[in-house]
């Protein structure tokens, strides 16, 4: 795991899907991910042939989605959280398995009041495994009374 995810994201184990951080342009980021048999959801998902559960997919390309934020918004460092505001139009391709690396790309698509819509891709090697499009948001969390 790269200290420039942990940096930029709240995120840490055993709740982080995004290794390091491959290349970044104005309009998105490439990331890679390589699931570990070890980690403990395997056990039960599913007992003798595992694979990696889509929503944990779907949260590697949102954690991407927040890394791309918090460049974008020079947020790095500054207090705040990335929210997911918004998911659609997801579609599952192929399975992940453990051992597999996975490349996770976003793209910006627009801004629009406070949120970034964008779109993601998760491959392995050549095959497509899923595509997602979602909307994030970089808010200041609020005291607790």
């Amino acid at each position: 795991m790269s200290t420039e995810v942990t940096e930029r994201i709240p995120h840490r184990p055993p709740f982080l899907f995004v290794d390091e951080i491959i290349s970044e342009t104005e309009q998105g980021l490439v990331a890679k991910r390589t699931w570990r048999a070890e980690e403990d959801f395997y056990k039960g998902h599913y007992p003798n042939a595992p694979i990696t559960p889509g929503v944990l997919l779907c949260e590697a390309v949102f954690q991407t989605g927040a890394l791309f934020l918090s460049r974008q918004l020079g947020k790095a460092g500054t207090p705040g959280v990335p929210l997911l505001a918004r998911i659609g139009d997801v579609r599952f391709r192929n399975p992940v398995f453990p051992g597999e690396t996975t490349i996770i790309e976003v793209k910006k698509k627009e801004a629009l009041g406070g949120f970034v819509m964008m779109s993601g891709s998760v491959k392995s090697g050549e095959k497509r495994v899923l595509t997602v499009d979602f909307a994030v948001a970089w808010k200041t969390p609020e005291a607790k009374v």
